[in-house]
């Protein structure tokens, strides 16, 4: 029997990306649906860091203590060790702490978690759930969309039952990874490097496995041999499971000869120690970039827009914020106060933190596999001793940067943004290493306490918020409140009595976009009307429809 579905907005593909999407558009009261084309279950988990930026938008759904509270052991160091194995050489560690013992930054009000797909994608179903904007379609492949002035109608099938199923969507993201149908049916194309190399991963059970190698805890091991650096192990869940990743080249492997154990017991640099292989997963290591974000009804975000090399971690917390970009001004033209350049701006401002991301994970892949072949790397002589310290220095050296890379993940910004408004200050350095607060329009508004555990990132997220350091603006803020109700745009202004904030952001007033990103700021406002229609993407020559 088929079925059809009417719905705002129709998303294909429920991963990490997919369901933050369907989550912050239900906050918001926008109705979803969810179309995932498997059973939903994570075998083999790919992901396991979640950075900075995504627990402040976990934060703000709600859903921080559950991810805190995963099942991660909070006092597992998460130290990088580099050796020729488990029981091998050590050439050289670096040591970080625990979840439990980690400082957090100044700049934000939550530090890192790793927390692993098979537990990750649970906690975003049990959130999304709650909400009654949102349902759930599993086993939905979706094989055809026709796109039309007023909306998308979406065609799948049940793989279970057959059934075919038939949503009509006001518009439609495809969050469907890197083999993306979606962007198949839009005939977009991937754009960068698309082979640099095969990788292999092979998630096994070993419990006990430090302890039985004599080693401290650590969340990655990266193994060097005479050909350089072969691979490495990182942790899953703390206690037993670990993924063995496999370095390949430009050929893909031969399943038919891959011998999985023999890898983990290099890994190792034992027989001694038991293991259960749990899966073995081949995929390809990328550097794309989609030709096209989409269309003006079907949009793409996530690995279906981007795809690059996992070495950073940010893959997953790049697609999250896609989702956070797109998710308010869906809300926006979906209610009537966005305007027609709304959508348009997703690409505007995302496709270049995409390429930005993508090649800084590409570089941190090359400091990891930048050791040069040393046949006698495995030798007990002093050549191979000198040769194992100075091999372990310099990718100690050339992967710190990987490891706290704050500039990456919370210092990106809109630049050249047609929906922020410039005041016309010089940006701060893009450094990727060194995030530095500032509320230039296009950046993350920056994080302060204001009381009782309240951050400035709490004040964002439904609709635009100002924030006023100065009582004195009561008329300027009066205009643009007028302004915002004139055009229905959903607007809170809060005082803020705190110079240390006030110079924190830099200017009398500062409007902030939902996604928390600053949309302006200034000491007057001279035309608030036009202010509100460059941030809300309005047509600056004409009457704005709904």
């Amino acid at each position: 029997m088929s079925t059809t579905i009417n719905t705002s907005v129709a998303i294909v593909g429920a991963g990490p990306i997919g369901l933050s999407l369907a989550i912050d558009l239900a906050w918001r009261g926008v109705d979803v649906v969810l179309l995932e084309k498997s059973d939903g279950k994570v075998d083999h988990p790919r992901l396991g860091l979640i950075a900075v930026r995504t627990m402040e938008f976990f934060r703000r759904w709600g859903v921080t203590s559950d991810v805190r509270h995963c099942g991660f052991p909070d006092d597992f160091d998460l130290s990088i060790e580099f050796c020729t194995s488990m029981t091998g050489h050590l050439l050289e560690r670096d040591n970080y702490p625990s979840i439990r013992d980690m400082e957090t930054p100044a700049w934000t009000p939550e530090k890192k978690q790793r927390c692993p797909q098979h537990w990750l994608d649970p906690i975003l179903k049990r959130r999304l759930a709650e909400f009654s904007e949102a349902s759930l379609e599993l086993n939905a492949f979706v094989h055809g969309l026709e796109e039309s002035a007023g909306g998308v109608t979406v065609s799948a099938v049940n793989t279970e039952t057959d059934a075919p199923l038939t949503v009509h969507a006001k518009y439609v993201v495809g969050c469907d990874g890197g083999t993306s149908t979606v962007r198949t049916l839009l005939g977009a194309s991937m754009e960068g490097n698309a082979h640099l190399n095969y990788s292999m991963g092979i998630l096994f059970e070993s419990p006990n496995l430090l302890e039985r190698c004599g080693k401290a805890t650590a969340e990655r091991f990266l193994f060097i041999g005479p050909e350089g650096t072969w691979g490495n192990l990182t942790v899953i869940d703390g206690r037993a499971v670990w993924r063995l990743t496999v370095y390949g080249s430009a050929t893909k492997f031969d399943m038919e000869d891959f011998n999985a154990e023999e890898w983990i017991r290099r890994a190792l640099g034992t027989n001694q120690i038991d293991f259960t292989v749990l899966s073995v997963l081949p995929w390809k290591r990328t550097e794309l970039i989609a030709s096209s974000y989409g269309t003006n009804r079907i949009l793409l975000a996530g690995d279906a827009a981007h795809t690059m090399s996992p070495t950073g971690g940010m893959g997953m917390n790049t697609g999250l914020c896609d989702a956070t970009d797109l998710a308010w001004k869906l809300e926006a033209v979906l209610k009537g106060w966005g305007g027609n350049r709304l959508i348009a701006s997703y690409e505007e401002e995302r496709k270049p933190i995409a390429i930005r991301n993508a090649a800084y994970s590409t570089h941190n892949f090359k400091t990891w596999t930048s050791p040069a072949p040393c046949d006698f790397l495995l030798e007990d002589s002093d050549r191979a001793i000198e040769a194992r310290r100075t091999v372990g220095m310099d990718l100690k050296k050339a992967t710190q940067a990987e490891w706290q890379s704050w500039g990456l993940q919370v210092g990106y910004r809109y630049e050249g943004s047609s929906i922020c408004v410039s005041d016309g200050t010089p940006p701060t350095p893009d450094d990727y290493s060194t995030y530095i607060p500032t509320a230039r329009p296009g950046s993350r508004a920056p994080h302060a306490w204001l009381a009782d555990g309240l951050s400035t990132l709490d004040l964002f997220g439904r609709g635009f918020a100002l924030l006023v350091f100065d009582h004195r603006r009561k008329k300027a803020i009066d205009c643009l409140v007028s302004a915002a109700q004139d055009r229905e745009v959903p607007l809170t202004v809060t005082q803020i009595d705190k110079p240390e904030v006030a110079e924190l952001y830099g200017s009398p007033m500062v409007l902030v976009r939902p996604d928390g990103h600053v949309a302006w700021r200034g000491a007057d406002i001279t035309d608030a009307g036009r202010i509100l229609d460059i941030v809300r993407g309005a047509d600056l020559h004409k009457e704005e429809t709904a």
